[in-house]
């Protein structure tokens, strides 16, 4: 084997080649092969962000225009559009800390949409107006209460990496060993 067929190998190899690996070459990953705020999870986001911005419109307008009229459902109008705007900034951004506070988002609005919901069958006279999470987002086509769902199955697929499971971690030692004694052999 000739000397540049060792190296362009030992590159293919090398821990930094392999995506979502350090390059340090210490073996941890530092997040998913594609990261959460990716592909799917674009869509994801997209969604909560029309979520956001269409109901912070809707609940604005509600509070100034007519806030006598049902005052409970607005302001909990308002508090949807706040967990939604929320949620969409932290979906956005791969840190540890935002994915905790989207998951924390996510847990709250899946709360409301379900508490919400069933208020709103069980109290009806106290919503003289729909909010989003009304009747568990029937007027939006119950995606409120499909899209927490989403985001939480998305969210816990693509965990922060700090606590990985001890049986990966052996494997991906085991991967980095051979690699480097294989390196060491040629």
């Amino acid at each position: 084997m000739s000397s540049e067929n060792s190296q362009e190998n030992s590159r293919e190899h090398s821990p930094e080649s392999r995506p979502g690996h350090s390059p340090e070459g210490t073996g941890e990953t530092d997040a998913p092969a594609v990261p959460r705020n990716r592909g799917v999870g674009m869509l994801i986001i997209t969604a909560y962000g029309i979520f956001a911005v269409s109901s912070t419109a809707r609940a604005l307008y509600q509070l100034i225009v007519h806030f006598e009229d049902a005052p409970v459902a607005y302001v909990l109008s308002a508090a949807a559009a706040a967990v939604y705007i929320l949620a969409t900034l932290a979906l956005a951004r791969t840190s540890a800390a935002a994915w905790r506070t989207a998951l924390v988002a996510v847990l709250v609005e899946l709360v409301g949409v379900v508490g919400v919901g069933l208020w709103t069958v069980l109290e009806p006279r106290l919503f003289a107006d729909a909010t989003v999470w009304s009747h568990f987002g029937q007027g939006y086509g119950h995606v409120p209460l499909v899209l927490p769902l989403i985001g939480l199955f998305w969210l816990l697929r693509h965990r922060p990496d700090a606590r990985r499971a001890p049986a990966a971690r052996a494997a991906q030692e085991s991967v980095h060993e051979s690699v480097q004694e294989s390196e060491t052999r040629e």
